[in-house]
């Protein structure tokens, strides 16, 4: 019995042992972090066209323009229709011989050939004129203008993406820098602390390191903040869940191309232009369609097949009852009220706004051109003096932290220079953005982008 017992026991714990090994591997496998996906600029440009709806839809419009250029381009061809119809019209009794004079009563209905009547026919339509010519040129120009309403929409999300790409960058390495800065900080503390204990240095000296201590402590949670807020900013552009952990990878620094090579460039690859020259176009057609409402149409048709008192190629008295008919009709309009001209004058007054708007977008993208090229020149130029600027802080931050070893610098001139390098080095990453930012803005003009 005491046997038994024990066993039972036993098993208990062994159960219970098991269940805590399974529970503490599971909490194991939740705890294992999952890694950080690098992130491209090309990355973040590919997921985010997959991800923004208004991105979605300016391609569905240019997809949807193509098809309408197709549907008039059918319009010009001829349509085949094959007919299949059976009439049944009542009989008038036999006592008016008008109408049929085969095998079947005359029929009451006069507007029919027969009491039955079968029709089996293929029949062929066309219409010829010149608003139809002017409709697919109208859906070809409108296409065109889709297309780069597309290209101006994904350019925009480029320019979106690019502006968080490089501002998760930058808050990425405003982190860095205060880290180090904090870490200088606390190293600091420990030397004034030791310069107290041997009696080198008051103690003021060490509550001024406290102090700065605090303060970089709370400016790197600052800098942790804006960095995790940046990031949540560019997931939602990204990835499913914008919680999803990754790092940005900076492309290579180019350097910036000339002014001429970037005009030459902006003006063959500039979706603006090349939207308005195309609005431009359509408008022009837009007139030449409503001017066309003061020209004939001719409608031709043919038709070949069964129209007869049977369903059947021929009737029972040997009459062959396939065949065919054909006509041309040529409608002239003589008067509607000067509606046509005043469609004629809409037109013209839209083409006239068109044109306005082009020179608008031309003289737009010459400023554009110039402000951001001379941005990004300034940007260039400044990087080698906020690199020397970090360089010079750094070694006076050396310096000074040796005279005051040496008890020839105060505990202010130590965190003085402290905030220099912290300045500097802040200053680095904000021109480093800036260039970045500035070359893309050019980029996105010429369409290298």
């Amino acid at each position: 019995m005491t046997k038994s017992r024990n066993d039972e026991t036993g098993l208990r714990w062994l159960t219970i042992c098991g269940c805590f090994v399974f529970a503490a591997s599971v909490l194991g496998q939740q705890a294992v972090p999952q890694p950080a996906a690098a992130v491209t600029l090309d990355d973040a440009l590919s997921r985010a066209r997959a991800n923004q709806p208004a991105f979605a839809a300016a391609r569905a419009a240019s997809e949807s323009a193509s098809l309408d250029r197709s549907i008039a381009r059918a319009a010009l061809l001829p349509t085949v229709t094959y007919h299949n119809a059976y009439l049944y019209t009542q009989p008038n009794g036999g006592k008016n011989q008008a109408g049929s004079t085969g095998s079947q009563a005359a029929p009451k209905f006069i507007a029919n050939n027969a009491v039955r009547e079968y029709a089996s026919q293929a029949v062929v339509n066309e219409t010829l004129g010149l608003a139809q010519a002017a409709n697919l040129s109208r859906a070809s120009a409108a296409a065109a203008v889709a297309n780069a309403e597309l290209e101006i929409a994904r350019r925009g999300l480029t320019a979106a993406v690019a502006t968080l790409f490089y501002g998760t960058a930058t808050a990425e390495e405003r982190v860095e820098v205060e880290r180090r800065a904090a870490d200088e900080a606390v190293s600091f503390v420990t030397l004034t602390s030791e310069r107290e204990a041997e009696r080198e240095a008051a103690h003021a000296d060490v509550l001024k390191a406290e102090l700065t201590v605090q303060q970089r402590q709370r400016d790197l949670a600052d800098a942790q903040l804006a960095m995790e807020k940046s990031k949540l900013d560019l997931g939602v552009l990204l990835f499913e869940d914008p919680r999803s952990p990754y790092t940005v990878s900076l492309p290579v620094e180019k350097p910036l191309p000339l002014q001429a090579e970037i005009e030459v460039a902006a003006q063959a690859g500039n979706p603006e232009l090349r939207s308005a020259f195309a609005s431009l176009k359509a408008a022009n057609l837009d007139v030449r369609a409503a001017r066309a409402a003061y020209l004939p149409d001719v409608a031709l048709n043919y038709t070949y097949g069964i129209d007869a008192e049977e369903a059947a190629v021929n009737g029972p008295t040997g009459v062959r009852n396939l065949g065919y008919s054909a006509s041309v009709t040529v409608d002239i309009p003589v008067w509607d009220w000067f509606s046509t001209q005043h469609k004629v004058r809409q037109a013209q007054i839209q083409r006239d706004s068109v044109k306005i708007a082009l020179t608008a977008t031309q003289r737009n993208l010459i400023a554009q051109l110039e402000e951001f090229y001379n941005e990004a020149a300034l940007a260039e130029r400044q990087l080698a003096s906020l690199k020397l600027s970090v360089d010079t802080a750094r070694e006076s931050l050396r310096l000074t932290r040796l005279r005051y070893n040496s008890s020839e610098a105060t505990v202010f001139e130590v965190v003085d220079a402290q905030n220099s390098l912290t300045t500097a080095e802040l200053g680095l990453v904000d021109g480093n953005v800036r260039y970045r930012l500035a070359l893309a803005n050019l980029q996105l003009l010429t369409g290298t982008i």
